[in-house]
């Protein structure tokens, strides 16, 4: 099954994708990597899920917070390739909470974002390597924010 077979499947839907916010490429390709700028959390109506985990949001929100900014990552791929199809692989990510000094279910936040990945790319080629960690703040207060690395299929 194709990535754009299991996002119907799955019934989901991808938020616009997220314009840029400063002088980037919010998805850059380099030989067969696709490079994929930070991304939040964006919803449908161009606002992002905020606040501080711990604080503002628990363990499960900003779980679901990290699961809509893996749908955004697919929208910007999506608008750059015209089908997730193009995706190989996942290699690299990199997840950034937005989290309160004394929160450490870091990993555990950021897994919302790389179930999706498995969901949509399989076993296989959706789970990469990855890291998470917490952060003081992030741009606009989002809750979390995710950069990944992709591998695609050649022209």
């Amino acid at each position: 099954m194709t990535a754009e077979q299991k996002l119907t499947e799955l019934g989901l839907l991808l938020p616009p994708a997220p314009k840029p916010g400063g002088v980037y490429q919010p998805v850059l390709i380099h030989g067969n990597l696709a490079y994929v700028s930070g991304h939040g959390p964006l919803l449908e109506d161009q606002t992002y899920i905020t606040g501080r985990v711990g604080k503002d949001l628990d363990l499960d929100a900003a779980k679901d917070a990290a699961r809509q900014t893996g749908l955004a990552i697919l929208a910007s791929l999506q608008l750059k390739f015209g089908s997730l199809d193009k995706v190989e692989r996942l290699v690299k990510s990199f997840g950034m909470v937005n989290a309160e000094p004394d929160f450490s279910q870091h990993p555990q936040v950021i897994n919302g974002y790389s179930e999706l990945m498995r969901e949509v790319f399989g076993a296989e080629k959706g789970v990469g390597s990855r890291s998470a960690v917490g952060m003081g703040s992030l741009p606009g207060n989002m809750a979390v924010e995710i950069e990944a690395v992709f591998e695609i299929v050649p022209d």
